[in-house]
Parts: structure tokens; C-alpha cells; sequence
């Protein structure tokens, strides 16, 4: 059984969602990461119970582009009345109400777009096809459903950084005691909210909290204020005070914490617990801080503030300490060593670079173009383009009232695909190499297999050693047959260098042909014995292993090289600058630390 199927709301998921019910354009809205299932769906049921009765609630659909969006040419009206005619789209008619995007992780940059754009300006400028250039409000909250199950697939960062509220569906822990807020509650706040007053030392002490914990964004702060003024509208005050300032911090600030304040307390001290609700100020006291040391950000803040008053400091050190108290023991336990979080680029790029295609892949759009060579007409397109200039063309015509389309007119759909990505893992498996890392090289292609195969990548092994190179497992994606090729690979032998980047060179090469995009990740030495055509000599070994690395180069293949030799090796650096791959030594790592280095050297395939 599924524990999140009989789980409740935490007390944070419902306060966000209170705060949201209150000032939902404000707010911008929430970015709710998890998987669907029953707690997600109590947390949308719950939001919108509390929004006023009748506000919009809409949904982007997968395939929404820019007419869904932002509206275009109403057909069915304009061919019955002669004239144009527009229709909104999902972004006017959402105005006072919610946007759902549905697995915002995957959502394009063109839409992704679209939504920053109206979420900073609160209107949509409709200016296509024809129609008269208009504009409409959109005073919207947009509820991002991020399904994202790894760091790696993430919802675009400048949409996220619109969005008040990150939360995580996660549900309540025991004895939690959720809010009991109803319609009426949220409408009382709603109607108190311009009232809502911001003292000035408030303000400051958001703005620095979020300087502390090197929060680059200016919009968070802003954010901050916007919570905390709805928080205390929720509590029936006209008047921030220090209890909404806390609220609004651990809720905007805190999961947007990139690094430990430098006046932070030590690790081993308590924090105070976050306000689940508003209500009565905390009366515990902040633990008290080491003596701070003199560092640079310690000395930033003493140059900008040398006469800050008492009040202000201790307001600050609240506010700091509730964004600590937010922040997940393994995230603080992250920033406390100095690792800031970044956001990853989209997993778009992992299955694959997108490319255009005149026949085949997923329709988007349409282009201006007559339908040649096995193009497909676009006829709904073609139709918006005719519409506007009916009128004149029937005048001039002088003739019946009908469809007069012309050859400027037409339209044609375009298609795009995804190429699909394959790793070429290509392992030294002679003397050299097995004395040395070829036991770590087998662990590591292993858990690099497994990455490849949650990313839907195929994946083909290539060996060399004694006298050439064997494809041990053409591209395939079963990880099993994977594996079991990798763990029959013995070790020993000469090393073929030259035979083994030729192999992988002509593999590369006829995956690219085919359509796919290929990444060979090179693991040896550098050190090669044994020439082209199979006779031992060093020198000449070397020499022809350089001459078929150039036609990586030449060829514009992408690779990586992973040094495996027990120290830096020369050989390897000068053989990684042939190729024109990124080189990567590893002089003490395991199977574990080479897998995450190579993930972090590849990125996104190219």
C-alpha cells in the first residue's frame, strides 16, 4: 500500500495554500514538487475550497502552444460574420483565478516564457494574425506540478524564481495539528489585505535575511513582504509584526538558500522551531553565536551597516534562524560544507537534441511555405491567414462571396524530434590498465549504465586489449545485457590503443548517420603498445593512436577521456587534446566518485 494514500496535509502545505487563497497574483504562485497521488490532489482540493466560489481554474494542456496560451483568430466566428474576429486564450481567461501546468519539469522554453512573462506584467498582449493589437489582464496564480523523480529534471529556473512558494508533497508527521481555515476566513483576509500596513525594520530584516543566505533573486524579498502581508491579513492584524516576518521567511526564503550566513550558529545548535501558523510570537531565544570570524562577508556587512540599531540585528538573527529551522537537515548539512545548490540544466538535452524534421516527429507549429516535396498543409493556419483579407480580396475580385485563398496564404506544419542519445563506453582492458583501474572502471561504467538507462539512452560497450577491439554490446537499452557484458570483460594483454579509438570513431560515426546523438566516454591510460596493424613498438603504437584520435576532431564527435592511470598521465592529456575531448583524470577515486564525475564533466548531451 502507498503510505502517501492515507496521508494528511502538513501544517506547511496548508498554510501555503491559505497564503496563496489570499493574495494569489501577488504570490505568483506555488511550485509543488512530488508525485501525483492522493496528497496532491487533497492540497489542489483544499486551494481551491478556499478560493472565492467562481474564479478560474484552467489547466495548460501538453500541447498547448501560442494561440492556446495567448489566443489568436476565433475561425468558426470570423467565417460567419466576413470580418475578424479574436478569441482569448488560457492566460485572459485565467485572470483573478489559477493555472495548472501539469509536469512543469517538462514544459518548453517557449511556453515557459509565455507564463514569465505574464506573471511579471499581469497582462497578455495579443498582436498576431491580423488582429488588432490588444491587451488583457492576467492576474493569475500559477500552480506548477513538478513530477520531476531526480535533480536532474527540474521546471525552468527563471519560471521558479517566480513563484513564491516551493513546496514538497510530503505528508504531515504525527500529532501535527493542521489549520482549520474556511472560505469565509480567506475572504475576511482578502478584504483586509490593502490594509495591511509593513514597518520598515520588517522590510530590512527580509532584505537581509536573504543577503545571508545568498539569495541573489530580487524578487524573493518582494515575495517575502507579499506572504507576510497575507499572513498577517490571515491573522486579523493590519499590521506585519515578527511572527508574519518568520512565516513568510521560512515559507519564500528558505527553500531558496544557497549558502550558511557568515554570522551563522554553530552546527551542533538547536534551532528554534518554525511557526506552523500565525499567532503568538516564539518566546524562545535564539541560540547564541560563536564569536564571528573576520571574514569577508562578516566585513561587507559591518562597512554597509556600522550604525544598525539593536532592534533591527535581533529582528534579523529571528529571521535568519527561521529560514535555518525551514531548511531540511541534509540541505543545511550542504551548506554548512560550503556547497551551494544550482540548478541543473533540463533534461530535455538527456534524451536527446531536438531537431527539425520536414516529415516526421511531433507537430509544433507552422511556417509560411507552399506544401512542397511531402510537406503537410497546415490547414487551420492557412485558413487565420486568409481570414483578415477576405473583404478586400472579395471587392476587388468583384465576384461572389466565397473563401478566396492565395499562395502567401498557405502554411505548412512543422515537425520536430528528439534524436535519440547513445553512450559508447569504450574500456582499456589490457595489462596496464587491469594492474591499475579496471576494477573501478567496471564499477563505474556500471552505475553510468544505470544513469543512461533512467534517461531512456541506449548504451553500447566497447573493449581493447591484446591484439584489437571488440564490440562487447551493440547499442541496445537493456541494462542487463549491459551489465553482463561489462562483468564477463577480462583483463590483460597489449594495448591496441589506436584499434580501440578507431572502433569507437566508426561506431560514433554510424550512430551519428543514423540520426542519434553519440558521446563516447573513453576510459584508459594513454599508454599504448601495440600499432594498427598489430605489431608491439611504443613509439609507433602512440603515433598511430594520435592519427586516429584526430578524426574525433576532424569529424566533430563528441567524447570524453577519463585518465585512469594512477597519476595525472601526460600521455592521456595529450591524447584527449587529439581528440578534442574533455579530459578528466582521476588519481584516487572509486567506481562511486568516477560516476559522479563523469556526470558532472558530460552534462547535457550535445
Amino acid at each position: 500500500m502507498n503510505p502517501f494514500d492515507s496521508a494528511r496535509l502538513s501544517a506547511r502545505m496548508a498554510l501555503a495554500a491559505a497564503l496563496l487563497a489570499v493574495n494569489p497574483s501577488g504570490l505568483g504562485g506555488v511550485a509543488l514538487r512530488g508525485p501525483a497521488g492522493p496528497l496532491r490532489d487533497q492540497w489542489l482540493a483544499l486551494l481551491r475550497r478556499l478560493l472565492p466560489t467562481g474564479s478560474p481554474w484552467l489547466r495548460v494542456p501538453s500541447h498547448a502552444g501560442d494561440a492556446a496560451l495567448l489566443g489568436g483568430l476565433d475561425l468558426p466566428a470570423t467565417l460567419a460574420t466576413g470580418r475578424p474576429v479574436a478569441q482569448q486564450g488560457l492566460l485572459a481567461r485565467s485572470d483573478q483565478g489559477v493555472l495548472l501546468l501539469p509536469m512543469a519539469e517538462r514544459v518548453s522554453a517557449g511556453v515557459a516564457s509565455h507564463l514569465a512573462a505574464v506573471l511579471d506584467n499581469r497582462q497578455v498582449v495579443l498582436a498576431r494574425e491580423g488582429l488588432r493589437s490588444t491587451s488583457s489582464p492576467a492576474r493569475l496564480a500559477l500552480l506548477a506540478l513538478d513530477e520531476g523523480a531526480g535533480d536532474d529534471e527540474r521546471m525552468p529556473a527563471a519560471l521558479l524564481d517566480r513563484l513564491a512558494l516551493h513546496l514538497l508533497a510530503e505528508p504531515a508527521p504525527e500529532g501535527e495539528t493542521l489549520p482549520d481555515w474556511d472560505a469565509a476566513d480567506i475572504e475576511q483576509a482578502r478584504a483586509r489585505l490593502p490594509r495591511v500596513t509593513l514597518p520598515e525594520p520588517v522590510l530590512q530584516g527580509l532584505c537581509a535575511a536573504a543577503l545571508a543566505w545568498g539569495i541573489d533573486s530580487l524578487r524573493a524579498p518582494l515575495m517575502a513582504v507579499h506572504a507576510a502581508r497575507a499572513a498577517a491579513a490571515l491573522d486579523g492584524k493590519d499590521e506585519v509584526d515578527d511572527t508574519h516576518a518568520q512565516l513568510a521567511a521560512a515559507l519564500v526564503l528558505a527553500p531558496r538558500a544557497t549558502r550558511m550566513p557568515p554570522h551563522a550558529a554553530s552546527e551542533d545548535a538547536e534551532p528554534p522551531p518554525p511557526p506552523a501558523e500565525p499567532g503568538p510570537a516564539p518566546q524562545a531565544q535564539a541560540p547564541e553565536p560563536p564569536p564571528p570570524q573576520p571574514d569577508e562577508g562578516q566585513a561587507e556587512r559591518d562597512t554597509a551597516e556600522p550604525d544598525r540599531p539593536p532592534e533591527a540585528a535581533a529582528l534579523e538573527d529571528r529571521l535568519v534562524d527561521a529560514v535555518r529551522a525551514a531548511i531540511p537537515h541534509g540541505l543545511l548539512a550542504a551548506l554548512q560544507a560550503g556547497q551551494a545548490r544550482q540548478a541543473r540544466a533540463s533534461a530535455a538535452g538527456r534524451v536527446g537534441a531536438a531537431t527539425k524534421h520536414p516529415h516526421r516527429g511531433r507537430p509544433v507549429g507552422s511556417r509560411h511555405a507552399e506544401p512542397r516535396s511531402g510537406a503537410r498543409l497546415h490547414v487551420l493556419d492557412t485558413l487565420r491567414a486568409a481570414m483578415p483579407w477576405q473583404r478586400l480580396r472579395q471587392e476587388a475580385a468583384g465576384g461572389p462571396a466565397r473563401l478566396r485563398v492565395r499562395r502567401e496564404d498557405f502554411h505548412v506544419v512543422r515537425y520536430r524530434q528528439h534524436r535519440p542519445t547513445t553512450t559508447v563506453f569504450v574500456v582499456d582492458a589490457s595489462g596496464s590498465s587491469a594492474l591499475h583501474r579496471l576494477a573501478e572502471a567496471k564499477g563505474a561504467v556500471e552505475l553510468l549504465l544505470a544513469e543512461c538507462y533512467v534517461r531512456r539512452d541506449r548504451v553500447a560497450v566497447l573493449a581493447f586489449r591484446g591484439g584489437g577491439a571488440e564490440l562487447l554490446l551493440p547499442p541496445t537499452r537493456s541494462l542487463t545485457r549491459a551489465k553482463r557484458s561489462l562483468g564477463a570483460l577480462p583483463g590483460g594483454g597489449g594495448t591496441p590503443l589506436a584499434s580501440g579509438i578507431a572502433a569507437a570513431a566508426d561506431l560514433a560515426s554510424q550512430l551519428t548517420r543514423g540520426g542519434d546523438s553519440a558521446t563516447v566516454v573513453l576510459l584508459t591510460d594513454g599508454r599504448a603498445n601495440i600499432a594498427r596493424d598489430g605489431s608491439p613498438g611504443r613509439a609507433q603504437a602512440q603515433h598511430d593512436a594520435l592519427a586516429a584520435a584526430q578524426r574525433f576532431r576532424t569529424e566533430g564527435l563528441s567524447a570524453l577521456l577519463i585518465d585512469t592511470s594512477p597519476q595525472p598521465s601526460d600521455a592521456a592529456r595529450i591524447l584527449a587534446e587529439a581528440m578534442d575531448a574533455a579530459y578528466l583524470p582521476l588519481p584516487h577515486a572509486g567506481a562511486e566518485s568516477l560516476a559522479r564525475a563523469v556526470q558532472l564533466a558530460a552534462g547535457p548531451a550535445r
